[in-house]
């Protein structure tokens, strides 16, 4: 396996130790829609992400399932599983082809113990987790549903950027984008038809072009 520039792993260790990685990770391609790790399957590495798109989620009651953050190119997955837990908290799911190098718990012990960028780095991922997920949190209890849409909206567009047209540089089903909001299809498709009508958004299919960021923010900072 070659190195890869926007690898995690490989960005944040030192130059003679991808020797190292090179010896002990294997690269690993997703088709879309193709499970990469399932909440309670025991932990057996992590995954850095050289390319695709990933939903990270969690099963919500007995049927639904909550999307806890979206992940692209020069991610880790498989990192909530730290320390003493066994099992993986959460699902890992490509939306589109994806391509991972896996390394083992133990080989990515080691690689933190040998590299102190890397510890230095996780530990910066690590604390930005910790805050978005408390922001997700406050935002599940303080915004209404439309609110939580737009904002839904708003950060899938910083994630993965827009096409030369304008629309999101992804294609969510509206489901995927119901289940990040913690809302369901039907609401979100109303919702979606109001933005619409009201020229906050454009849709072609299953694109969305978001005309004017700063009026969705203004809506959200108006509504709360």
């Amino acid at each position: 396996m070659i190195t890869h520039s926007n690898c995690f792993l490989c960005k944040h260790t030192l130059p003679e130790w991808h020797t190292a990685i090179e010896s002990n990770s294997q690269l690993i391609n997703f088709k879309k829609g193709e499970v990469i790790f399932k909440e309670g399957d025991t932990v057996n590495g992590y995954y850095f992400i050289h390319s695709g798109k990933v939903k990270v989620h969690k099963q919500w009651g007995s049927d639904k399932e909550l999307i806890i953050k979206f992940a692209a190119e020069g991610d880790v997955l498989g990192h909530r599983a730290i320390g003493n837990n066994q099992h993986y908290p959460v699902s890992a799911t490509a939306i589109e082809p994806v391509s991972v190098c896996f390394i083992s718990t133990t080989f990515f012990q080691t690689s933190l113990k040998v590299n102190n960028e890397l510890t230095y780095q996780m530990m910066l991922f690590y604390a930005k987790e910790l805050q978005d997920a408390e922001l997700s949190m406050r935002n599940m209890v303080h915004m209404d549903v439309k609110s939580r849409i737009v904002d839904a909206l708003l950060k899938i567009k910083s994630l993965f950027g827009v096409t030369n047209e304008g629309f999101i540089n992804t294609v969510l089903s509206r489901q995927d984008i119901a289940s990040y909001a913690g809302t369901t299809y039907e609401t979100l498709f109303k919702v979606l038809n109001e933005l619409v009508k009201d020229q906050f958004i454009r849709l072609d299919g299953k694109n969305i072009l978001i005309i004017n960021d700063a009026r969705l923010k203004d809506m959200i900072r108006t509504r709360e």
